[in-house]
């Protein structure tokens, strides 16, 4: 796997296999400069496609400066009566995706994908799709990611579910706090300073969680609502955690919205959570929990195993939704499987199928007992001492992170292999993989 930085992915030219492909349906896939005047209609067409209004020129002009990291590319229909303005997009940008063993891997994200509602069924998204999982691949990149706003649309790319998030929903009155006195201090902050420090405190700690991603800087902004074009960001609140020796280590952000019919039932809307210890975590989610006056919390983009669920006197006053989140795509198996660590030594032979023949193939895995492994090409010939595994590229983007068990997805139908028990001890993980947000 070649090193890529995101510099050279944003100026890398479409998949010209997609361009062909496009072009038969007199449909031109280029990329967006955001520099160029082409950028506002860009912007417009992706907000049009997510249901959206219009972006004003505050907005685009926000949105140009913020996202500027980010690859654009779109699909123009020169016959229609608005030919500038796309009618698919997709943007990408190169960030670092944390994987068992406090390692990070450079991963292609993949966001804004959208198709106009005159242009469906055209084949636009697949070449988009295809085209940026290709492009991907011949820069060198071992993984590609998203999180999806419908699930059935991108297995067929190869894409799996690797990473799920849980939804809380918490009667503050009802659940009571059996957790630790944390010491240390929390207190209120402005919306600037917690800006500053979210990326400080998330950099300490996202390499130990699976599934979590680097953060682009305009999603801070969105967060603690001090982006210029963000509506209502003054009703976001924030707070920080400092132990006793003074040092940040922790921060939390929310929401209040008021009960007029009982103003002792507020809602509290936590729109992001950061810890880096366990004392910060404890004493944030109390401190949520206690506030005056409200009745219900919420929080969404958690971990499907919260210590908080441990933390309160009642389990039943948090109703807790699960559903799939983050979403894995393998585009170089050997360099993949070769840069996360493992729990149980072994010997597998992979058979790996792929529906774009990106990264099919066989492929010898070797764990050793202190976790790092090695990745070699093998005939189809067994391996002596070798566990046989066969499978999809969507399995195996599945299990990567240690969210799901080999032996889950084989009891589904969906993997064969002669123990797939003992593929399964080697890729569980003792952390659960999470991403925090959405992108």
């Amino acid at each position: 796997m070649g090193t890529v930085n995101n510099a050279v992915w944003h100026d890398a030219p479409v998949d010209q296999r997609s361009r062909a492909a496009l072009a038969v349906r007199d449909l031109q896939y280029r990329t967006v400069s955001h520099s160029s005047a082409d950028y506002a209609a860009w912007l417009q067409a992706g907000a049009r496609g997510f249901q959206d209004e219009e972006r004003n020129d505050e907005q685009i002009a926000a949105n140009r400066d913020l996202s500027a990291y980010r690859r654009l590319t779109g699909v123009y229909d020169g016959a229609g009566p608005m030919p500038d303005m796309p009618v698919g997009t997709l943007s990408s940008w190169i960030g670092e995706l944390s994987v068992p063993g406090a390692r990070g891997i450079p991963s292609c994200a993949i966001s804004s994908v959208t198709v106009a509602p005159t242009h469906r069924r055209r084949g636009i998204a697949r070449a988009m799709m295809e085209g940026e999982l290709r492009a991907a691949a011949a820069a060198g990149l071992a993984m590609a990611m998203l999180t999806v706003s419908e699930s059935t649309l991108y297995g067929r790319y190869g894409f799996a579910p690797a990473a799920a998030a849980a939804a809380w929903t918490i009667e503050t009155k009802r659940a009571g706090w059996r957790g630790p006195e944390a010491p240390g201090r929390v207190d209120f902050i402005p919306r600037e300073r917690a800006r500053e420090l979210l990326p400080i405190v998330h950099d300490r700690v996202r390499l130990a969680v699976p599934g979590e991603i680097e953060v682009p800087g305009d999603f801070w902004h969105r967060f603690a609502g001090t982006r210029p074009d963000v509506k209502d960001g003054g009703k976001v609140r924030a707070v920080q955690y400092a132990d006793p020796a003074g040092e940040v280590r922790g921060l939390a952000l929310y929401v209040v919205t008021g009960n007029d019919d009982d103003f002792t039932k507020a809602h509290v809307q936590v729109s992001y959570l950061l810890a880096e210890t366990d004392d910060a975590y404890a004493a944030l989610w109390r401190f949520l929990l206690d506030l005056d006056l409200v009745g219900t919390v919420t929080s969404h983009e958690l971990s499907v195993d919260e210590p908080l669920l441990w933390m309160i006197e009642d389990q039943r006053a948090a109703k807790i939704t699960l559903r799939d989140h983050q979403y894995l795509r393998i585009l170089d198996v050997p360099a993949a499987l070769e840069a996360r660590s493992y729990s149980a030594p072994g010997r597998f032979s992979l058979e790996v199928t792929d529906p774009l023949d990106i990264a099919g193939g066989r492929y010898l895995l070797d764990i050793a007992a202190d976790g790092r492994a090695t990745v070699s090409p093998h005939p189809a010939a067994p391996v002596p001492g070798a566990v046989a595994v066969s499978l999809g590229i969507r399995e195996l983007s599945a299990a990567y992170l240690g969210g799901v068990s080999p032996v889950t997805l084989a009891h589904a139908g969906f993997v064969r292999s002669t123990d797939a028990a003992a593929f399964a001890r080697s890729l569980s993980w003792h952390v659960t993989p999470r991403l925090s947000f959405w992108y």
